[in-house]
């Protein structure tokens, strides 16, 4: 087992390509090399509940029984982040570092939109500058009250200047459009259980069969299938980490003060308010909120805005959903 006993073997750099609790998946020159994280390293990273990530570049030493032991993370270029489960104050977990773009999967039912999530993910991704888009999977399933939310959601992001994407694994739609952005990226597919992120994988890529359950119909709700987070190629170029399913995304290290410049909409409208420092809530002269009545912001996104800005104030003790 990795330790910080000290030996001869030279360091070697590599990239974490699978996470799997403790342990992590190092590609090398040399291959693949089961490592954990060095004693050190665990304490210096206390504010994490994960201090190597999918998509980390490390260095580690490697120990007598062929593992590594991995002494040093480098600087991260971005993350994906979110709050750790519990109510441990300050704690952070992160699903990927070092991306070009996140794909938020949802699914057009079983498991219906969440609207809140979506928004919440969307806010992490613009906080680290990393390029986002949607995907609504499951374009297949009857319902006309459903496909009708569904096109006000994509109407909703697409005139913000988000990708949305409309696919059905079933049918093939919309999935080799969505191929095409993916190309020559490290993305990641992030999202709830069940919306269809390694069933879209396995369908652009068949050889790596991921496993795939049915949505509970008595919940309502996906079932966990994707157990950790791993880096997979793409014929042709371009990777993706599929993900784990979430059903809340805890916001971490957003400060309310800089929440409306992970809104692109409020952008614009930032440098106008009468206070240098309004939080688009309850000050005067806000000319976000004046733009949300005149209706050039769409009431639900601000309504979300607002939603998410209470949970950062209150230091996400209910981090919502």
């Amino acid at each position: 087992m990795p330790n910080d006993v000290t030996n001869t073997n030279p360091l070697v750099e590599g990239v974490v390509v699978r996470s799997t609790g403790s342990w992590s998946h190092v590609k090398t020159a040399k291959g693949v090399v089961p490592s954990r994280a060095s004693g050190r390293l665990r304490l210096r990273s206390h504010e994490l509940t994960n201090p190597v990530a999918v998509g980390d570049r490390v260095r580690l030493r490697q120990v007598p029984d062929g593992t590594g032991s991995i002494m040093h993370v480098h600087r991260r270029g971005n993350y994906l982040g979110r709050r750790a489960a519990g109510r441990r104050v300050g704690r952070m977990q992160v699903l990927v570092s070092n991306v070009d773009a996140v794909w938020i999967i949802q699914s057009v039912a079983l498991p219906k939109p969440n609207s809140g999530l979506l928004d919440r993910t969307l806010v992490a991704a613009e906080s680290q500058d990393i390029t986002a888009g949607i995907v609504f999977n499951k374009v297949d399933l009857p319902g006309d009250v459903a496909h009708r939310k569904v096109e006000k959601l994509r109407d909703r992001y697409s005139i913000l200047g988000y990708p949305v994407f409309l696919t059905s694994v079933l049918t093939g739609e919309g999935v080799h459009g969505f191929r095409q952005e993916l190309q020559d990226r490290v993305n990641i597919f992030a999202g709830p259980s069940g919306a269809g992120k390694s069933s879209l994988l396995n369908l652009m890529e068949p050889r790596l069969r991921l496993p795939v359950k049915p949505v509970s119909l008595k919940s309502r709700k996906g079932r966990h299938t994707t157990t950790y987070a791993e880096l997979l190629w793409l014929t042709g170029g371009g990777a993706v980490v599929d993900t784990p399913g979430v059903r809340e995304f805890g916001l971490i290290n957003v400060p309310p003060e800089s929440l409306g410049r992970c809104f692109p909409e409020f952008r614009r409208y930032l440098r106008d308010c009468r206070f240098r420092n309004c939080r688009h809530d309850r000050e005067p002269g806000c000319r976000v909120k004046k733009a949300m009545t005149n209706r050039v912001i769409a009431n639900q996104r601000y309504r979300s805005y607002l939603r998410i800005l209470r949970s950062i104030e209150a230091g996400e003790a209910d981090v919502g959903r």
